[in-house]
């Protein structure tokens, strides 16, 4: 069932939010990652200026339930999702489509004609299901922990 949801641009005022929803949705919620390769990969909340000043240069799209962000998306560069995150009791309710709907609209205006993201475990059944192809498997070391994900890619 889709829940309804509001999709905004994200503002500075967010980006601690946005650091919250995505530490909860690394570390909280069903997962095929074990508990020490979630810690590994998120060890705190993202906030402050470093993380501000990332988000500042990319389009940032935030879903929300009411008045309650819930999820988000990001674009940057040529094509890359950087960011793509929704809370555990948020999920599968159909706001992933929403966000990269939104993001597809971007990049289109922007006369991008790709869309490409490295995709953890968790998200690439949901980037599959709107598709994206697997370009290459690979594993990356964080803090000792070997975490596997995926390049994918999508023509526009």
């Amino acid at each position: 069932m889709t829940a309804a949801f509001i999709l905004r641009r994200s503002a500075p005022d967010d980006f601690d939010t946005l650091g919250a929803i995505m530490f909860r949705a690394i570390r909280e919620g069903d997962s095929p990652y074990t508990q020490a390769q979630r810690v590994a990969w998120m060890p705190q909340q993202n906030c402050g200026a470093v993380w501000a000043a990332r988000l500042a240069e990319q389009v940032v799209v935030l879903g929300s339930q009411g008045d309650t962000p819930v999820g988000f998306m990001t674009l940057v560069g040529e094509g890359y999702i950087d960011f793509a995150y929704i809370l555990p009791e948020a999920r599968g309710q159909g706001l992933f489509p929403l966000l990269l709907d939104e993001i597809e609209t971007c990049a289109t205006h922007d006369g991008l004609t790709r869309l490409w993201t490295h995709a953890s475990l968790m998200a690439q059944p949901a980037f599959a299901r709107n598709g994206f192809s697997v370009v290459r498997h690979e594993t990356i070391a964080r803090a000792g922990q070997s975490l596997r994900r995926a390049e994918m890619e999508k023509s526009l």
